[in-house]
Order: structure tokens, then C-alpha cells, then sequence
């Protein structure tokens, strides 16, 4: 099973590089399955990044809650129209099936048919004797089934309604029995027996089968010739003959076109409701009116879980949609431990108080002594650059400048001026729309139970916020108001002079106890202040901590 490798929602550089390097590591060490993902497109420095580092952006995955074409049996045993009861009841007694899908020539879903169905088409019309006697099929699915051979064939593959008359009365009485209907219907099943056979070529029936393994004589055949009837012989006695032809009846009468097919992108969670109020047996999976699997009650039961591994987040809260429902196998960190992360078993577990978590990756390739490709590099040394401030954070540590210099020597660039093209990039007060600008790089919180959440965006200078400060406290209200938040906040960091500005959506109790200069109407200067993770995230905490909690 592939195991998914995930950053955060909202990605920034250094989730999704995390998540392209770890992928990659796993891949050369333990799990060569893994893949990297990302629960939203990459910013405009991110997609900078990999494109000096000649990397595809991981798969968007908005929601990994399994579908049905992630569960469903790909190997499918099927019929078709043009089928008969012989090849299909073998091909389900093989592999112990009640139940198939049925295509068309076009392989399109039309039906399924069950084991009791078929059994309809040799046990129809009872003791009725007419009925009892119908066939519906062509002569080249007669020769298949009977492992016969022709000595004259007319018209073979044509599909008809064939009325079974077995010559094993007197002759006198089968003549008799054989004008009750139209000869041009009638396969007449006869021994060595010339007596039955030559009223019956005489007659112009539709087809003579003989018996027994035996052939019609010489004189017979010209006349067979010359009526139009198709000879057939068969290796087996009468009575299995007999038998044989009514299994090579089509099934196409008995399908059942009144079924239940599901969408393959339906979430098995929205399925099974579905299928344990069908009386269905077996539920054809499809894609664009395309047959890609089938499904049985029982693979509902204990579906499979996804594979997740989590890098640069912790909590169930930031993760991607349905990480609750999946199996999260390890978690790779910088931040604090929080949310209502759980695990079915024990798992591999890393976090430490680094500036990025692109560092932790690094270290794992050194620490197994794996070098590095150079667009890996670079890409590991883009979210260390970007978490870091390029080393200016005081989330900095030495490991991130040890491991920085390390992975320098396996770029193609130098990082200094990468980092410099790095923050000239992307500017999303300059590019994107204000509500695009407050969710990009945006985290949920919670604490207490009181939910809030925290965008952060770097800038070199804050001229364009001054600009689109009124648009941008309009879109955080709208952003705590859709995600029924106690307040959303944006730190807006100046690269060049290390410190940010504050603007916050509304202010809950407590507030007054920031001890920051504030400015203007819920916004406030932050000297020194660059890391959402180590600086303001503390900072709210304790004052939250300290107030009384909303009525």
C-alpha cells in the first residue's frame, strides 16, 4: 500500500519541501512506496524553489478518506451478452463467484447476472412442452460446448430462437412430433440413426446433430447440402447432448438490468449505506459508465486505512481532510506537540526544536550516509532558508546552520543569493487577493478549547501593506467568521528590519496584556518578533491562558 507523505494544510515552502525530501529518503531506505502530497497548491516562492530544484510539486490531495476505486477488486471476472450458460457458469465455479458483471461489445456495463439466474435459462418453462424445448443461441456456441465438429455449417453464427427435439422415439411418432413446429427452428438430436435423420433433412430443419461420435452417411450430407441443413457431430451420447445444448443457451435474456453500480469516486464511508440496503451480491465499481472493479458486502467491513506519514505539523487539526480515519505511521516535527493526534500502534515519532523541519530531513540523510541529489538538496536548503529567515530567526539553531553549509555542497547554487532571489519572490501582498493572502500560509489552534488561527507572510518592506490594510482586516474577519474562529491574526514580517506587524480580526479578553505598541485599531507592531512558532504562538497562548473564556 502506498504510504502518503503530507505537510500541512495551507503548504508552505517548508512543508512541501519536507515532504518532497522525506518521501524521497523513505524511498531509498524502508518504504520505496512513498509518495509525497500536498493538501493545497504551492505559493509562488515554493513553486520558485522547485523549479530551480527541477522538482515536480507533489500530488494535491485534498481528501485522503478512502473512495471505492481504492478498495474495489480490480481483477473482475466478467460475462458478456454474447455469452452462453456453459462458459459463464465455468468461468464462476472457478472462482467461487455468485455473481458477475455483464458488458456489452463495447465494454459497457449493462447488467449482472447471478448463478441462479442462469440456472433460469435450463430450467425455464417447466413441463410446458413447448417451451421446455426452447434454445436461444447460434450453432458455433453448440459446436464449442459440445467439443463437436461440422460437416456442414449454414449461417453459424447467427443468434436464434432453436426449438431442442431429441429423435429417440419411434420414427413414425418423431414425425409426427417434428410437424408440430417450424422446421426451419427445429435441432433435431438423433443417433446412428437414418430412419429419424432423413425425414428430418427432408423436413429442412435447422440443424441435425448425430450422436455417439458418428458421422451421416455420404448419401445423407448431399441431401443435408441441398436443404440447407447444418450437420453437427457431437462425441457424446444423446442424453449429455442433449444436456449440453441447453447449456449453451445466452444469457442474455436472464441479465438483470435493474442493479446498483457505484461511482468510483464515491468515499466508502458514503457507500456502505448503499450497499447493505441492496439485496445485490456484488456491486459493479465504474468510471465514466467504465467497469474498473467490483465490491462484496464483506469488503465493506474493514476497508483498508491510508497511510499517512506527517512531516512540519502534529496536530489532526492542520493535517489533511480524513487524516482522523487513516493510519498515521510517523510524524516528523519542529513544533509543539498538540492536537488529538492517535495512532493503532506504536510509530516512529521526531520532533525537536529546530528552526525547520527540512533540517530533520537532512539529518537523516547524513546520519544514514545518503548523498543527496542536487534538486533534493536545494529543496531541503529552500525550506531551511524560509523557515529560518535565512538563518535569521531565532528559531535558528545550530543544527539548521550546521546542516545548511552541509547541504550546500551537494547545490549547484550558492545559497546566499539563492536566498536573496528566495525572498524577492512571491510577494503576496503584491500578488494575491486578500482573502488568498490570509489563508496561504494560514494554522489552526486550539487551546482550551478556544479555537483560533494564525496566518504569517514575509515581505521585504511592509509599503504594499500600508496599501491593503483595510482590504486585509475585512478578509481576516471573513476567515474567523467561515471557520467559526475566536479571532484570526496575520503576521506580517519584514524580512529586512526582523520584525512584524500584527493585524488581528478581534480581540478577545485579555488582550490589553500584549505589551506590544499597537497602532491602530486591532493592530500592533512586534519588534523582533518573526516566528509564529516559537514568538506569537507563545504569546497567545499565555495571554488566552490568563482570560476568562467567551460566553
Amino acid at each position: 500500500m502506498t504510504v502518503h507523505v503530507f505537510g500541512h494544510r495551507n503548504p508552505d515552502t517548508d512543508a512541501i519541501c519536507s515532504a518532497l525530501a522525506y518521501a524521497d529518503f523513505l524511498r531509498r531506505t524502508t518504504r520505496p512506496d512513498a509518495v509525497a502530497a500536498c493538501c493545497g497548491p504551492p505559493n509562488e516562492r515554493t513553486e520558485f524553489a522547485l523549479r530551480k530544484a527541477k522538482l515536480t510539486a507533489p500530488k494535491i490531495i485534498m481528501d485522503v478518506r478512502p473512495e471505492l476505486e481504492d478498495i474495489c477488486n480490480r481483477d473482475v471476472i466478467v460475462a458478456r451478452t454474447s455469452d452462453v450458460f456453459y462458459e459463464v457458469y465455468e468461468r464462476m465455479d472457478e472462482h467461487e463467484l455468485r455473481s458477475i458483471p455483464v458488458l456489452d461489445d463495447n465494454d459497457q456495463l449493462i447488467g449482472l447476472v447471478t448463478l441462479l439466474d442462469l440456472l433460469e435459462l435450463v430450467f425455464q418453462g417447466g413441463v410446458d412442452p413447448y417451451r421446455s424445448r426452447e434454445v436461444r443461441t447460434n450453432l458455433d456456441k453448440v459446436v464449442s460446448v459440445l467439443g463437436g465438429s461440422y460437416q456442414h455449417a449454414v449461417d453459424s453464427s447467427l443468434n436464434e430462437d432453436m426449438i431442442l427435439t431429441v429423435g429417440a422415439m419411434s420414427a413414425g411418432g418423431f414425425c409426427e412430433r417434428m410437424k408440430q413446429f417450424p422446421a426451419d427452428r427445429l435441432l433435431v438430436v438423433s443417433g446412428d440413426r437414418p430412419t429419424i435423420q432423413l425425414p428430418a433433412l427432408e423436413m429442412g430443419v435447422r440443424g441435425l446433430v448425430v450422436t455417439g461420435g458418428y458421422e451421416l452417411s455420404s448419401g445423407l450430407m448431399e441431401l443435408a447440402r441441398g436443404r440447407g441443413v447444418t450437420v453437427i457431430n457431437s462425441p457424446y451420447d444423446t442424453a449429455t447432448t442433449t444436456m449440453r445444448i441447453k447449456a449453451a443457451q445466452l444469457i442474455e435474456e436472464v441479465v438483470n438490468r435493474d442493479f446498483l453500480a457505484l461511482s468510483a469516486k464515491l468515499p466508502v464511508a458514503a457507500a456502505k449505506q448503499q450497499i447493505y440496503r441492496s439485496a445485490q451480491t456484488v456491486f459493479p465499481v465504474v468510471d465514466n459508465q467504465k467497469l474498473i472493479g467490483v465490491l462484496s458486502k464483506s469488503d465493506m467491513v474493514h476497508p483498508p486505512r491510508p497511510q499517512l506519514v506527517l512531516v512540519d505539523h502534529n496536530e489532526i487539526g492542520q493535517a489533511v481532510e480524513g487524516a482522523e480515519d487513516s493510519d498515521i505511521v510517523e510524524v516528523l516535527d519542529h513544533h509543539r506537540l498538540g492536537g488529538s493526534l492517535k495512532s493503532t500502534g506504536p510509530i516512529r515519532f521526531i520532533m525537536d526544536p529546530v528552526g525547520s523541519t527540512c533540517t530533520l530531513v537532512a539529518r537523516m540523510y547524513r546520519q544514514e550516509g545518503l548523498e543527496p541529489e542536487p534538486g533534493i538538496a536545494l529543496c531541503m536548503a529552500s525550506g531551511i532558508i524560509s523557515d529560518t529567515l535565512y538563518l535569521r530567526s531565532p528559531t535558528t539553531t545550530d543544527v539548521d546552520r550546521e546542516l545548511l553549509e552541509w547541504l550546500q555542497g551537494y547545490c549547484k547554487v550558492e545559497l546566499a543569493e539563492y536566498a536573496n532571489e528566495f525572498f524577492e519572490i512571491g510577494s503576496a501582498l503584491r500578488s494575491c487577493t486578500p482573502d488568498k493572502v490570509v489563508r496561504e500560509d494560514c494554522k489552526q489552534f486550539e487551546e482550551n478549547g478556544r479555537r483560533f488561527s494564525i496566518s504569517q507572510i514575509e515581505e521585504i518592506g511592509l509599503d504594499l501593506f500600508w496599501e491593503r490594510q483595510a482590504e486585509l482586516s475585512q478578509a481576516l474577519v471573513r476567515l474567523s467568521e467561515e471557520e467559526n474562529l475566536e479571532f484570526s491574526a496575520l503576521l506580517v514580517t519584514d524580512i529586512s528590519s526582523n520584525g512584524s506587524l500584527l493585524l488581528m480580526s478581534s480581540e478577545p479578553e485579555g488582550w490589553e496584556e500584549i505589551n506590544y505598541p499597537q497602532l491602530e485599531d486591532r493592530l500592533y507592531k512586534l519588534e523582533n518578533v518573526v516566528s509564529r512558532k516559537k514568538q506569537l504562538l507563545p504569546l497567545i497562548s499565555s495571554l488566552l491562558e490568563n482570560s476568562p473564556e467567551p460566553t
